[in-house]
């Protein structure tokens, strides 16, 4: 269809509504602080939120191979499987009362020092 044979209101109706989007989009750029036409860097984009990751144990991914590996069995119709033995996992140190009691009074004197520099 060319412009010859779109009628005249037509056209006005479209001249006016173009008019109209463009001081809007003037008035946007306003409120943004940057033309809409202008391209936009990607220093100006929002940065994408990270997701946390969770860990999983030595432990906790040899159990779930070994039920994997016993489905998988399962379906191919074989019966023998060997039981996977997990390593066993290091217990953690605990902290002495000692070593407690030493780093409760180190961070109170730490904090007495704040204290007598604000006054």
């Amino acid at each position: 269809m060319s412009i010859a044979t779109i009628p005249t209101a037509v056209l006005r109706k479209v001249l006016s509504i173009r008019e109209q989007i463009e001081s809007l989009e003037a008035e946007l750029g306003k409120i943004a602080g940057a033309p809409l036409s202008a391209p936009v860097s990607s220093s100006a984009l929002p940065e994408k939120a990270t997701r946390k990751k969770g860990k999983m144990s030595a432990a906790g991914r040899a159990r779930i191979v070994a039920a994997q590996k016993a489905r998988w069995a399962k379906v191919r119709g074989e019966t023998t499987t060997t039981p996977v033995t997990p390593t066993p996992v290091k217990k953690r140190s605990k902290l002495s009362a000692a070593g407690r009691a030493r780093i409760a009074a180190a961070q109170k004197a730490r904090w007495a020092k704040v204290k007598v520099a604000k006054k």
